[in-house]
């Protein structure tokens, strides 16, 4: 199944989320995605919006917490390892937070890991992400493919003052994508209604005991650097218009960098055997168009919008995480001897986040005995462009070797067990439904260790122990409730 957006009025999450609700993706699995990454803070809540005289589904965040924690990519990334997703949903969430931490951490000049985002927009970001990727896993879309994307026009207030639109972080996840200024460009006259376009709007309240605690949020090219971390925007909703008569931003961080992670091109409407429609509303209304992303869902007619498209600037559409017993994929490889050592952990995540399946170092010694590494990076055929450019745009590399090769993969699923009283996730690998080798996943074991106090070497032998008494080894039967899927 193929997803096209239609994203020319504009983009940001909670529209994108807006419009697969409308077109019937699952709620209450949506829900429970986010549950799986954000316990207990966010309720996601759904109602029926007229803009431009058109209706359509707005997805509204609720946050239920008074005082949640700043976020680094780095902790949103190991949430999402360790959360209960399935693999297609967890894989594009990744993507798409990889993207966003990334071009953040490009505008400010750090590695994309020491990104924070802001308390309450780390939550909304989370809902909007994970929420469109299980979405999509509902629906049974396996690639997607979206229209030009409008930026918007004018200045607006942010931080450091006052700047054109668009915007430093989308201006970068825009980069190699089909982009205009306003729908105004194409209907001269129009007027909206309101200065700015606030497609990122949210209710942002804590509900407690009945009451709700309503907050005032900052601008949003919120970046403070402080002690080497830099804070990206509280929330994924456009500033201040500063230029009387102009919309201001029309397309917000997180909206682009999901439709950069998922969509495998660029496009007009592909031809589709259409099956489902979807109308997600902004928050503003327009009068001169609709402040609306649609979404059209079917049945490519002649492999005109065939899963794993290229992306317009080479990165990797999301496919869905089956796959045949043995794959053609990738393998990426540059010598490297003339790199902080310090970067390379950024260098190997920036890969992952353009689409690599995965990422290592090796050490050589190069001419004349210099130490040095190589770069490692396996891909799928449809990411190795935006992979190769990694290597070549993040590293002192002068070429990329690309070598075309097969592998084969297990089923794997996860299961939690108890230990200490703390989840532990075990990650089991299987063949025809038989077990072949189980193991804890490592941050789930530092969190055991943590929170008992021991040794991670002691907690380490004990789970061990606990996967042998769960009845989780080698020639056992998988258990019905470890859901197995195939690694993308």
């Amino acid at each position: 199944m193929h997803a096209w957006f239609d994203i020319s009025a504009g983009v940001a999450g909670d529209m994108l989320l807006g419009s697969l609700l409308d077109a019937g993706a699952d709620a209450a699995a949506v829900q429970r995605a986010i549950d799986a990454v954000a316990p207990g803070s966010v309720r996601l809540d759904r109602e029926d919006a007229v803009r431009g005289g058109q209706r359509g589904t707005k997805a509204r965040v609720r946050v239920l917490v008074d005082d949640p924690p700043h976020r680094s990519w780095a902790s949103i990334r190991a949430r999402l390892a360790d959360a209960d997703l399935s693999e297609e949903t967890r894989a594009r969430a990744l993507a798409a937070f990889g993207r966003l931490a990334a071009a953040e951490g490009r505008v400010h000049g750090v590695d994309p890991g020491t990104v924070h985002f802001h308390e309450v927009g780390a939550l909304d970001s989370m809902a909007d992400v994970v929420g469109t990727c299980e979405a999509l896993r509902t629906l049974g879309v396996t690639s997607v493919s979206a229209s030009p994307v409008r930026l918007g026009s004018g200045r607006v207030r942010a931080a450091h003052g006052d700047i054109p639109v668009p915007v430093p972080a989308v201006a970068e996840l825009a980069l190699g994508w089909q982009v205009c200024a306003t729908p105004e460009q194409d209907a001269p006259g129009h007027h909206h209604h309101e200065h700015g376009h606030d497609h990122g709007d949210r209710d942002h309240t804590h509900d407690h005991g009945g009451h709700e605690h309503a907050h005032d949020h900052g601008d949003h090219d919120h970046a403070h650097d402080h002690e080497g971390h830099v804070h990206a925007s509280q929330h994924d909703t456009p500033a201040q218009v500063t230029t009387e008569g102009s919309v201001g931003e029309l397309a917000t961080p997180t909206g682009l960098a999901l439709i950069r992670a998922l969509a495998g091109r660029c496009e007009p409407m592909p031809a589709l055997t259409l099956e489902r429609v979807g109308i997600g509303a902004g928050s503003k209304d327009f009068a001169g168009w609709p402040n609306v992303v649609r979404v059209m869902i079917g049945s490519p007619v002649d492999g005109s919008a065939a899963p794993g498209s290229q992306v317009a600037d080479g990165g990797p559409a999301v496919e869905a995480s089956r796959e045949e017993p043995a794959t053609e994929v990738a393998e990426l490889q540059a010598n490297v001897d003339d790199l902080d050592p310090r970067l390379w952990p950024s260098v190997l995540d920036d890969c992952l986040a353009a689409g690599a399946l995965d990422a290592w170092l090796a050490p050589i010694h190069m001419k004349r005995g210099r130490p040095a590494f190589t770069l490692h990076a396996l891909a799928p055929r449809s990411a190795a462009d935006a992979v190769a450019d990694v290597m070549l745009t993040r590293t002192s590399t002068l070429g990329v070797r690309e070598v075309l090769t097969r592998r084969r993969v297990l089923d794997r699923g996860f299961l939690t067990l108890e230990l200490d009283g703390v989840p532990l996730t075990v990650k089991v690998g299987s063949r025809g439904g038989i077990i072949v080798h189980a193991a804890a996943e490592f941050s789930s074991l530092v969190s055991v260790a943590e929170a008992g106090g021991r040794p991670l070497s002691d907690v380490t032998q004990r789970a061990t122990g606990a996967i042998v008494a769960a009845g989780l080894v080698a020639g056992n039967p998988v258990p019905a409730e470890a859901a197995q899927e195939r690694r993308a």
